[in-house]
């Protein structure tokens, strides 16, 4: 697809065999000309970054709604964090970094407000009309719903691009099909790297958001095989820092040691699997990146503390019921009477269907605006 003989020997020379050069990209949609200076994955990432739906994560949350706190994780900063680490392991492994990244700043442009309780109350909703996913809405969004250009919809992004959104999973996501991104095949080890960082960034953050919301103490963490690992390490001096400085030590720790061990295993697994090319990537049965035995088998304590002490905790539970009542009522509301939905969704309602327009518009929401329209519609002295 690449026709810049500069961003080509640029690509051949850094990347390693294995990694998807733009120049390989399978192209776009509709038809464009290249960039003279940007690769394929660059105005990939750069129409990403200038789209309404990135802006919006800013105001969509984690765990904590907006209002709990401005210290706490929202979706905007989630994905920078996934960004940083992902551009971290594809640099060292030689991956394509561009397409990396690209792929981690879009992975969450479909989720929808009030963190995954907002996707578990809309797929209920949904359910009779072809349910809801989140990578499926991402796809969506970069397919269908921005409007920026005027020869098509969407924004035009690259095939490898969209495959990275549709096949996105983790801990926390699982991937969907889609019959023109090839369901059969091993997604590319950037998308794979990017899975990776999702669940290192979620992991940590939200020992971070947890330990500052005195959801849990550190004493309570002690009892964790990797956060003992981490500690052991530490000079007996960090034992005087204050609380503050101790979380940041410790949680930077947490992830590098992680990192460390991802990439030295992704190495020694593409040695293994004997991968020489993209094609070889592709064909295989079982991720490539992946973690060593050791750290893997230390992450699930973790994994299962967060769920206890944190998913489970009755300020997040409440929180988490909260948000389903919101989005159910306004559901109700606007399928009874999509009249009452902005002229500009009402316009939709035609070609995709009156539930997935009221879908498309509530999965778009930030946690504020949902808030401010819930008030709109269901208290009387709010103006609408």
């Amino acid at each position: 697809m690449q026709k810049n003989s500069s961003i080509r020997r640029y690509e051949d020379a850094i990347f390693a065999p294995y990694a998807m050069k733009s120049y390989l990209s399978r192209g776009r949609a509709h038809a464009e000309k290249e960039h003279p200076y940007r690769s394929a994955y660059q105005r990939d990432r750069d129409r990403i970054i200038h789209s309404a739906a990135f802006r919006r994560l800013e105001y969509k949350t984690q765990v904590f709604v907006f209002h709990e706190g401005d210290y706490y994780r929202t979706r905007l900063t989630h994905t920078l964090e996934v960004s940083q680490i992902a551009r971290t392991i594809a640099f060292a492994l030689k991956l394509n970094i561009d397409l990396a990244e690209a792929i981690a700043l879009a992975h969450d442009l479909g989720h929808t407000p009030f963190g995954h309780a907002g996707e578990q109350i809309l797929d209920e909703l949904m359910t009779p009309y072809g349910g809801f996913n989140h990578n499926l809405q991402s796809l969506r969004v970069v397919d269908v719903l921005e409007e920026r250009y005027p020869d098509f919809p969407g924004l035009n992004l690259t095939w490898e691009l969209r495959e990275g959104i549709v096949k996105h999973s983790s801990a926390y996501d699982t991937a969907s099909a889609q019959e023109d991104l090839a369901p059969e095949q091993m997604p590319t080890l950037e998308t794979q790297v990017v899975d990776i960082a999702d669940e290192i960034a979620y992991d940590n953050h939200d020992l971070d958001d947890g330990l500052t919301s005195g959801l849990f103490k550190e004493r309570d963490l002690q009892r964790l095989p990797i956060w003992k690992l981490v500690c052991a390490g530490f000079p007996r001096a960090s034992a005087q820092l204050d609380d503050e400085k101790r979380k940041y030590l410790i949680i930077r720790s947490l992830i590098n040691l992680q990192v460390t061990d991802l990439i030295a295993q992704t190495h020694a697994n593409i040695a293994r699997l004997k991968i020489r090319s993209y094609a070889d990537v592709k064909k295989m049965k079982t991720k490539t990146v992946a973690f060593s035995d050791k750290i893997a088998s230390l992450r699930e304590p973790l994994r299962d503390f967060l769920k206890e002490k944190m998913y489970n905790h009755y300020r997040v539970v409440r929180m988490s019921d909260k948000a389903k009542r919101f989005i159910r009522d306004m559901f109700e509301v606007y399928n009874t009477n999509p009249r009452e939905l902005p002229p500009k969704i009402q316009k939709r309602i035609p070609a995709d269907g009156k539930q997935r327009a009221i879908c498309d518009y509530i999965a778009g929401m930030t946690d504020r605006y949902a808030l401010d329209e819930y008030k709109k519609l269901f208290d009387p002295y709010e103006k609408v």
